[in-house]
């Protein structure tokens, strides 16, 4: 084995009940759960008995999606299992960053719930919508929406997920021009189930108010490499330089995956809800391998597996 990574999930990859069995059956879980319960009343109640439709509000998606994804990690630690790197997708980067102690675990939970309300408040003063695009490239579809720009739509591609798959993120007009322009590619689009147009210029204002919170918030150095969304390299220098331009502008994970393998990860587990990333890295690529760890059982048989493989 090569240098192994945790990747943390990242929104669009919640449901109800996650992270239930790992507050049942992890002290650490358990800690974090409850004190994010005594700081946010009602974050349990959400992430174990809440709906899909309430778990798809951003204010309740982050602050849920948060938990699973670090619980994961902290449970993969207490049996041993600790990476050499971390990287998350999106609101995954949050929980990387806590992971790596540029900020406390506790603290982490407040970042993301303020970050949470930034973002529902962007969410509801514009009617946009976010859809990913199947088996075109990343260059096919950055033209269809400068297309659809310069006919006064705004759209743009803000997560390059994999070499053939790219979300774009606009008004609901420009998602419905873009479907029919896909169409001329043979490309695939589907709707996410989140309720705004992240990491676009709709997310401006937000960006700049949790810009504003984040400078009366202490920031450390990662003890270990995270890879950011922003640069798809570690973070150097000031975190609060590239985590404040995260939110506005697009993921990169391809280019992050692609960087990580380079430098040498050969290994990635999953933390968090779902099992999105495993797929997206088995895209770009087929000589990795992948494990996820979003309860109790797929613990179980990831710190199985990656004990017998090192």
């Amino acid at each position: 084995m090569g240098k192994l990574a945790i990747v943390f999930s990242g929104q669009g990859a919640q449901y109800p009940g996650m992270g239930k069995s790992l507050y049942e059956n992890s002290e650490s879980a358990k800690k974090l759960y409850d004190y994010a319960e005594s700081f946010r009343n009602g974050t349990m109640e959400q992430s174990f008995n809440g709906t899909a439709e309430e778990l798809c509000q951003t204010k309740n998606t982050q602050p849920c999606l948060y938990l699973v994804d670090l619980c994961a990690a902290l449970a993969l630690k207490e049996n041993g299992i600790v990476p050499d790197g971390v990287a998350g997708f999106s609101l995954g980067e949050i929980a990387a960053l806590a992971y790596a102690d540029a900020y406390s675990y506790e603290k982490g939970f407040e970042i993301v719930c303020e970050r949470a309300k930034f973002m529902q408040k962007a969410s509801e003063e514009h009617d946009t919508a976010m859809s990913a695009v199947l088996k075109a490239d990343s260059r096919t579809v950055e033209e269809i929406c400068e297309r659809i720009r310069k006919n006064g739509e705004e759209i743009y591609p803000v997560n390059y997920n994999s070499p053939v798959q790219t979300v774009v993120a606009g008004s609901k007009n420009a998602i419905s021009q873009f479907k029919e322009n896909a169409k001329e590619v043979s490309a695939r689009v589907i709707d996410l189930a989140v309720s705004a147009a992240f990491h676009s210029p709709y997310m401006d204002g937000a960006a700049a108010e949790f810009k504003k919170y984040l400078k009366n918030t202490e920031l450390k150095t990662p003890g270990l490499d995270v890879y950011a969304n922003y640069t798809a390299k570690p973070y150097e220098g000031s975190v609060f330089d590239t985590i404040s331009m995260q939110m506005n502008n697009p993921v990169r994970w391809c280019d992050t995956v692609k960087n990580m393998i380079s430098d040498g990860y050969t290994d990635f587990i999953e933390a968090g809800a779902g099992k999105t990333l495993c797929g997206l890295i088995k895209k770009i690529s087929s000589e990795v391998k992948t494990y996820s760890v979003e309860d109790f059982e797929s613990l179980k048989l990831t710190v199985e597996a990656v004990k017998a493989d090192a």
